[in-house]
């Protein structure tokens, strides 16, 4: 993991707790239905910040009999925790304050506090924003935004990045609810945007659960990656057919990959083992993510596996 996702994780969690507690003491001194819910927003928002710097800890120790290919796939899990606690919570909460105001509308006191406090928040997310938003797009590199999201490996940078576009939108709409019942007097308009808001954080737990879900699964190398591994399988003097290459990320930056090669008839087991040492050299010398390489040689089962 690069040392970038985890200083956005910590600007991320700085931030998040500050305007937490404004948040709160201002839904408490106005009784803003949609000042609470951005409270919990907040709430959730480092809760699961704390949750995945635990998971980027957890993912750099080393391996072990129980685990032999390390624990890099923590990561994923504790992303994909973090999706539920946005929806379970965050997104529950918000929608079940929005309707309690609805039904039971109060007026908003000392609107003016909402204001000043979401001036406050506004700024604190938009710079912890354009920090996740900065490193992302050093990350992606030449992928666009959405493939970026859909193929990248390292769900610490989206999952930031999306829960601080989402808390930047719902300051938003926190704002244009007080606004509309302070100008309408339509009291409703405060537990409406409530409402909104935890739609906006549902719609975020999901993409973000159905991102995770296929890392912690088990995906496979980008296509890109897969393709040059067969290519280079395939390069090499005594390889008639490369019959499967499969791949999974095991963290984000480590690729175990197991390779069906066919030799020609008659290849000698010494040229067999110096072909397989040499094809395990050159496709971690290309692909510095690749730790693991496993070689199934037809007729002859040589499997190699190699230190990282």
């Amino acid at each position: 993991m690069s040392a970038g996702s985890r200083k956005v994780i910590i600007a991320a969690l700085l931030g998040n707790s500050a305007v937490a507690v404004t948040k709160f003491i201002a839904a408490a001194h106005t009784g803003s239905s949609a000042m609470f819910s951005e409270g919990v927003h907040s709430v959730v928002d480092t809760g699961n910040q704390v949750l995945l710097l635990w998971g980027l800890r957890q993912a750099q120790k080393p391996p072990d009999a129980q685990f032999p290919f390390g624990h890099g796939k923590e990561i994923y899990f504790w992303s994909f925790v973090v999706a539920i606690l946005i929806f379970a919570v965050g997104a529950g909460v918000s929608i079940f304050e929005g309707v309690r105001q609805i039904m039971d509308p109060h007026p908003i006191e000392s609107p003016l506090v909402i204001y000043v406090v979401l001036a406050f928040a506004m700024v604190f997310e938009s710079a912890a924003w354009y920090f996740a938003f900065t490193e992302f797009t050093r990350a992606k590199g030449r992928w666009g935004y959405l493939e970026a999201v859909q193929r990248g490996k390292d769900p610490s940078l989206f999952v930031v990045l999306f829960e601080d576009s989402a808390a930047t939108v719902g300051l938003v709409v926190a704002f244009a609810g007080v606004l509309a019942s302070q100008i309408t007097g339509i009291l409703w308009f405060d537990g409406l945007a409530s409402i909104v808001i935890g739609l906006i954080l549902g719609g975020t737990a999901a993409w973000l659960a159905y991102e995770t879900k296929g890392l912690l699964i088990g995906e496979s190398a980008n296509i890109a990656v897969v393709d040059g591994i067969r290519s280079i399988a395939a390069s090499h003097p005594g390889i008639v057919r490369v019959h499967e290459v499969l791949t999974m990320h095991m963290g984000p930056d480590f690729i175990l990959v197991n390779i069906s090669v066919k030799f020609a008839d008659g290849t000698r087991a010494e040229v067999i083992e110096s072909t397989i040492a040499q094809m395990d050299a050159a496709i971690k010398e290309t692909f510095e993510n690749v730790r693991r390489v496993f070689v199934e040689a037809e007729r002859q089962a040589v499997t190699v596996l190699s230190d990282e």
